[in-house]
């Protein structure tokens, strides 16, 4: 005979008692929309902080949830894959939409996120050098008619691109050094609902990913600013895929501009960047140069040798 406790039926029954308290179902749907602290849940339901951490206890144990730390913050959210996630999805499933409850839920959620971008936008915004007219329109061109898979953003910021090209891949994640940048960067994506994207807090120069993890890869904007811009582009092929592809965004900071004047570390090109890419092992595909402010913007695509490419669906 065979135990229910042996059984593949164990999660899906671990799963129902851990979603026997209200509240807990409650927290299940709230961290099905993206990635919260327990200081945010705490305010959403007006329960005590260790009831709720001890609900978040339980959520976890069951594979409902998952848990990570960031600094001196713990985030809280419904696993972006595996069983956990498809159980948890389910079962939301059987929950209206219309339910008083978790529609008051939202509405709290969503105050508590606008609340805590809006303390953060204006600096991010002060930081940020605005992109040209048009120019997200020809990298949703670009990037079209090729399956993005799973996508990485490097030095997300406020999400930008995660935003863009995110609706379709099947999953991303962005990360960047900033806890600021992330914040902003998780409430723009939960305004956008875009659930089944996340961003984390790493370092580009030594990414945590193991080799070959995502089939596209973006930076925008980043390697104009960095410090070893060639380093970064090692670590963006280290994570490809063959066959991959890497969407730079670049200000091309050596038209006429010196490091002092730039702000970066080494001024950028199209020739270094083109060297940069070879010695990373990237083959330059497509490469387009934009009039902007206060220098050209460069738009590339750069590839991973190796096996086929993926249609889009």
């Amino acid at each position: 005979m065979i135990s229910v406790a042996s059984s593949s039926m164990q999660p899906v029954l671990e799963a129902f008692k851990a979603l026997a308290d209200p509240s807990r179902l409650r927290l299940l749907a709230l961290c099905a929309r993206g990635e919260l602290t327990v200081t945010e849940l705490t305010e959403v339901l007006g329960q005590s902080q260790p009831r709720v951490s001890r609900h978040l206890k339980v959520l976890c144990g069951a594979g409902l949830l998952d848990r990570f730390r960031e600094q001196n913050w713990v985030y809280y959210r419904v696993p972006l894959g595996g069983p956990g996630a498809e159980v948890a999805r389910a079962l939301l499933r059987l929950v209206p939409a219309s339910d008083a409850a978790l529609r008051l839920d939202r509405e709290r959620l969503d105050r508590v996120l606008a609340r805590r971008a809006e303390q953060l936008r204006g600096r991010a915004m002060d930081a940020a050098t605005p992109t040209p007219a048009g120019v997200d329109a020809r990298i949703i061109d670009l990037m079209a008619g090729e399956h993005l898979g799973e996508l990485l953003d490097i030095g997300t910021g406020t999400g930008r691109m995660l935003r863009l090209l995110g609706v379709n891949a099947d999953s991303a994640v962005g990360i960047d050094i900033s806890r600021e940048m992330l914040v902003l960067a998780r409430s723009n994506l939960h305004a956008a609902g875009l659930d089944h994207l996340s961003v984390r807090q790493g370092n580009m120069y030594q990414l945590r990913f193991a080799d070959a993890s995502f089939d596209t890869v973006t930076i925008d904007q980043v390697l104009y600013q960095a410090e070893q811009p060639d380093e970064v582009l090692r670590e963006a092929a280290r994570v490809l895929r063959p066959g991959g592809r890497l969407l730079l965004v670049e200000y091309l900071t050596g038209a006429g501009a010196t490091p002092a004047s730039s702000g970066a570390a080494i001024p950028l090109d199209q020739d270094r960047l083109a060297t940069w890419c070879v010695r990373a092992g990237l083959r330059q595909e497509v490469v387009e140069q934009l009039p902007a402010s206060p220098w050209p913007l460069l738009v590339s695509i750069v590839r991973r040798p190796g096996a086929q490419r993926v249609a889009a669906a």
